[in-house]
């Protein structure tokens, strides 16, 4: 199979102009190029350009989907709205990782599965998945440690993705909400491979989600209080074109800074998570299991049912049965050969019930000797197992 990539790039708080626009023409003439974004495709060959440089002068996200398993996404925004000190919590290397450029910090979440399968769509989920952005910016950390579970997550695919001396790590501080994800963050664990029996075990430990509306006469009251310089200074900005960032700004702000500190429960080892995860796997199968060991015997009684009921019809008219046999077998269409078979199926089981089996065998003896030049029928009585001695009871 031939190697595919799919890049794309997305300029959320502000547009490039005509200049950016034609510095990154440069890195690609196949490119599709607009003011806020930059798409390419690639069945062969590689992108010339770096794309942490381009996320830390361009862009504010980026996703990287290739056919041998690799899926990156990378977000870009103001550093006074997440700090390095509050990322570096859950970054583990090489699939978290965060940095400082200039007034940005950019976050790079990285899943790897050489040996999963292509997963359909993939490619189209940074859309979906920007919003975690903003959710970011606003003090929810939950993306970011979505990203830091579906990072150990890959032990369960990989055995040596990690050292057992990690087994001991505890994990990062558990921000609330978890049971309850929004759409973003949904396809950002999607995305990242995070397995669902590890969310549902990690989430036991978040505690529910306070309301995160901001209420408008508080926020108004707020703004108004805000000192003069302050204002002129957010105007300012808004009208150089950052309105987008100064809006992440005040609401971060107003809300406060993000709780990354624990709140009493007792912090997990990656290795009791794990644990966890796979016997709430093992549990869930085995339940699934049973379940359908349930359905699949109800079905079964069904069909004996069904096929009891079908042998007292036969039983009352079984010549007109042999008649129909003759006919399908006339007509040399396999489909028809195999409706002979399980009509002479149900009339064997007929004649043995009713004790006539050696008649049954003595009439179909007859009935393939006549027909032995048919090979595919032939084949087909022997894979039935229909015999011409009579079977015992």
């Amino acid at each position: 199979m031939s190697e595919y990539q799919y890049y794309e790039f997305l300029a959320v708080d502000r547009p490039l102009d005509e200049r950016q626009q034609a510095e990154v023409r440069a890195l690609s003439t196949r490119a599709r190029i607009t003011a806020t974004s930059f798409t390419n495709e690639y069945h062969w060959g590689n992108f010339r350009g770096d794309p942490r440089a381009m996320m830390e002068r361009y862009y504010d996200a980026h996703l990287h989907v290739t056919n041998w398993g690799t899926h990156q996404v990378m977000l870009r925004l103001s550093r006074t709205l997440l700090s390095l000190k509050v990322a570096e919590q859950y970054c583990i290397d090489p699939h978290v990782a965060a940095w400082i450029s200039g007034e940005y910090l950019i976050l790079d979440l990285t899943s790897e599965d050489e040996s999963g399968d292509w997963v359909d769509g993939a490619e189209d989920s940074l859309s979906a998945i920007v919003g975690v952005r903003a959710e970011l910016a606003a003090g929810d950390l939950r993306p970011l440690y979505l990203a830091w579970l579906a990072a150990y997550g890959t032990w369960e695919r990989d055995e040596d993705a990690f050292g057992y001396d990690e087994e001991g790590e505890l994990e990062p501080p558990v921000p609330a909400g978890l049971g309850g994800l929004t759409a973003p963050q949904r396809t950002l664990a999607d995305f990242l491979r995070l397995d669902a029996d590890l969310l549902t075990i990690a989430a036991q430990a978040s505690p529910h989600l306070a309301d995160m509306k901001d209420d408008p006469g508080k926020l108004a009251k707020w703004i108004t209080d805000l000192p003069a310089k302050d204002k002129d200074k957010l105007l300012r900005r808004v009208a150089l074109g950052h309105g987008v960032q100064v809006q992440m700004e005040l609401r971060r702000r107003f809300r406060g800074k993000p709780v990354t500190t624990s709140d009493g429960r007792p912090r997990r080892t990656v290795a009791e998570l794990l644990d966890a995860a796979a016997e709430a796997r093992h549990k869930r199968r085995r339940l699934a299991e049973a379940a359908r060991a349930v359905q699949e015997a109800h079905q079964e009684r069904g069909r004996l049912l069904a096929r009891e009921k079908r042998l007292d019809v036969l039983a009352r008219d079984p010549e007109t049965a042999w008649a129909r046999v003759e006919t399908l077998i006339d007509s040399r269409k396999p489909g028809d050969y195999d409706a002979a078979v399980d009509l002479l199926k149900d009339l064997q089981a007929v004649a043995q019930r009713a004790g006539h089996a050696e008649e049954f065998a003595q009439r179909f003896g007859l009935l393939r000797r006549q027909h032995h030049r048919k090979p595919s029928l032939i084949a087909r009585f022997d894979q039935a197992g229909l015999a011409i001695t009579p079977t015992s009871r």
